[in-house]
């Protein structure tokens, strides 16, 4: 009998993701995966997966899921949820056993957005255009090319469970208040001195437009140059802070187009692409530019910590007791991937 994670319930935003779907955005594809890429390879990492495998991606919401066939381990990191396994509380960013018939619960985070579910073993669905994750808007990859719902039976294979001892990961945090880093470009000379200093200067809320594709910010108009804010198409990158003619930036993410005719003013440095995905609509949103060296020197220390995440996983008894409850969460990987 295969092993079987039942879905009895979740979220509208509950997508299966992984690394992502690289080479693809010369075709129009973007790369889809992990709106926390911490949070993501952290989860792995617990239950004895690659830090890119396939994994449940929660987006303010959480689900009630049973195994059927066997038992797996499993893992979530990310926006602090709470967690119940059979009705009993359980920690957060520690691996745990689900074995069969026990129910997993997972309640809306209590501050951020995301939160990653991972199994032992990945979730065994056929990859599209090699990649299991989700891409909603071109329909591809996730199950059946749309998000989780009730009743989904996801297959799994996990490896035989072992009698060796649970692992646990620190937390990452969320950093709520803290501005976002932006390097300046590619077409800042579109606006005026007034409009970049709005954009440096000013605070933003995130709307109530905002998914894995981008985030709207309202707030103060960003003013655009004599040159309007029509330009030719070309492509963008995750970070990328376009501004229509409304005035109000639109930073892309995961799932965003892969060109765009609105001026970029600036663009979100990838290490802390996860602290604003973290944020919720309503919450204050700054920026702060930094320079090109400055943000590649952040890359490079985000790439190395996550390749460092197996060295930091400890023995479950050797972690003190602020763990229950704490979360995991982090930045993206690929800032010098260049097969796109």
């Amino acid at each position: 009998m295969s092993v079987v994670l039942v879905v009895l319930s979740c979220g509208a935003a509950t997508t299966l993701q992984d690394g992502g779907r690289r080479g693809y955005l010369r075709y129009g594809l973007s790369a889809s995966g992990p709106m926390d890429c911490i949070a993501h390879a952290g989860a792995n990492i617990l239950v004895g997966n690659v830090a890119d495998a396939s994994a449940i991606e929660f987006g303010l919401g959480g689900g009630r899921f049973r195994i059927e066939g066997g038992a797996v381990r499993l893992a979530l990191a990310g926006a602090p949820c709470p967690i119940r396994l059979d009705g009993e509380p359980v920690a957060h960013h520690r691996s745990l056993v689900l074995r069969e018939g026990s129910e997993l619960s997972i309640d809306r985070p209590r501050e951020g957005v995301f939160a990653t579910l991972a199994l032992a073993g990945g979730i065994a669905v056929e990859p599209v255009l090699s990649s299991a994750s989700l891409h909603l808007r071109a329909a591809l990859g996730g199950l059946d090319g749309r998000p989780l719902h009730e009743g989904d039976r996801l297959p799994l294979a996990p490896p035989p469970l072992s009698g060796e001892p649970e692992c646990c990961l620190d937390p990452v945090p969320i950093e709520r208040d803290r501005p976002i880093r932006v390097v300046l470009g590619p077409q800042a000379d579109r606006f005026t001195e007034a409009g970049i200093d709005t954009l440096l200067n000013a605070a933003f809320t995130v709307s109530n437009r905002a998914d894995r594709m981008g985030y709207q910010l309202d707030g103060p108009e960003i003013a655009h140059g004599l040159g309007g804010f029509n330009i030719v198409s070309d492509g963008t990158v995750a970070g990328a802070i376009q501004v229509p003619g409304s005035g109000r930036p639109i930073v892309l993410l995961a799932d965003r187009q892969t060109t765009g005719g609105y001026p970029k003013i600036a663009t979100v440095i990838s290490a802390d692409l996860r602290r604003l995905a973290q944020r919720r609509p309503g919450e204050t949103v700054r920026f702060e530019s930094i320079p090109l060296r400055e943000a590649v020197r952040q890359a490079r220390e985000r790439a190395a910590a996550i390749a460092e995440l197996p060295t930091r996983a400890r023995l479950v008894a050797d972690a003190p007791d602020r763990l229950l409850g704490a979360n995991l969460a982090g930045n993206a990987v690929d800032a010098f991937d260049e097969r796109d």
